[in-house]
């Protein structure tokens, strides 16, 4: 049986702001040439390289990484399936994000409207 909170098992992230591709690898219990695979096949990861291609992750993908593990091995979810999963989620919070832009855009155009009226 899977188990939903397998996460839930993994250390907590400390509050640093780079991690080294060894680190996550230990934080998100997967090996790092699964890290390095992942990057290949979910646009949403893209850790900072630096001197000698060397990986930086923050924690935004640190926790990216725990996501798409809970998909591909608690949930069942193939790589194409995660990757829709995740891409369909990013849409739903860009959505949000802009209904929450148009309606402050309105507001402030009616208050425009109002000075103007005036």
């Amino acid at each position: 049986m899977l188990d939903p909170d397998h996460n839930a098992e993994l250390p907590p992230i400390p509050g640093k702001r780079y991690f080294t591709i060894g680190e996550v690898s230990g934080l998100c219990a997967v090996k790092p040439h699964v890290l390095r695979y992942w990057e290949q096949e979910f646009p949403q990861l893209k850790p900072v390289k630096r001197r000698g291609n060397r990986r930086y992750y923050q924690r935004r993908d640190v926790l990216m990484i725990r996501q798409i593990r809970s998909l591909l091995y608690d949930q069942g979810f193939t790589i194409g399936g995660a990757r829709q999963r995740l891409s369909g989620e990013e849409q739903k919070e860009d959505s949000t994000q802009y209904k929450q832009l148009i309606h402050q855009m309105i507001s402030e155009l009616e208050d425009v409207l109002v000075v103007l009226k005036s």
